[in-house]
């Protein structure tokens, strides 16, 4: 099983990254809350992983805070809720974001994201609520609303890259392209500021 890897960050393309370590190339996907916090392409980067294995596939996930693969870990243990699903609550909110969805019995912010229904959404405070009890004593470490790491330049289509990467964690491509257009200005740096911006938009944890 493959529990870190640390290596040169050489593609970002939300949800997925390449680190290359040793010459050798490791596609992997992430959660936003991750990707904001990613250093610029071609620094040394580490995370945390996660190694699913199906018949059809081998996928490696990656978290740059432990508390998020905890987190990652123990949804996927929820009836109903795989590691597509996990990815895409992490994405919405971080591990002490979802701690406070918890205990405050917030299916709204939960029903917000993509492929999150009313019942997956009261499954997951159900279940989650012994398991969230150390991130309500003490808080769990996770990026802050402007936790956001270097990045790298601009793509030349902005719009598109932000589109594509929220149809890749699940949301509707008329969704997606009304999250972006509601909060695109000329102050919006790069295509990961522009996802960010939509996620918060909608998630507000």
């Amino acid at each position: 099983m493959i529990g870190r890897i640390r290596g040169f960050l050489v593609h970002k393309q939300p949800p997925d990254i390449l680190v290359e370590v040793g010459g050798v190339g490791y596609e992997l996907q992430v959660p936003m809350t991750t990707l904001f916090r990613l250093p610029e392409l071609g620094a040394e980067v580490t995370l945390v992983t996660h190694f699913v294995v199906r018949d059809d596939a081998q996928l490696l996930y990656g978290f740059i805070d432990e508390n998020d693969r905890a987190l990652f870990r123990e949804l996927i243990k929820v009836n109903g809720v795989g590691p597509k699903l996990g990815l895409t609550i992490l994405s919405g909110m971080d591990a002490s974001s979802f701690a406070r969805c918890v205990q405050r019995d917030d299916i709204s912010s939960l029903v917000a994201l993509p492929g999150v229904g009313k019942k997956t959404a009261e499954r997951l405070l159900v279940e989650m609520r012994d398991k969230m009890q150390g991130w309500f004593a003490h808080g769990a470490a996770g990026a802050g609303d402007d936790g956001v790491g270097n990045v790298a330049t601009p793509a030349p289509d902005m719009v598109a890259d932000a589109e594509g990467a929220l149809i890749a964690l699940g949301y509707k491509p008329a969704e997606a392209s009304k999250m972006v257009a509601a909060v695109h200005d000329d102050s919006v740096a790069d295509s990961e500021d522009l996802i960010r911006r939509a996620l918060k938009s909608v998630v507000k944890a």
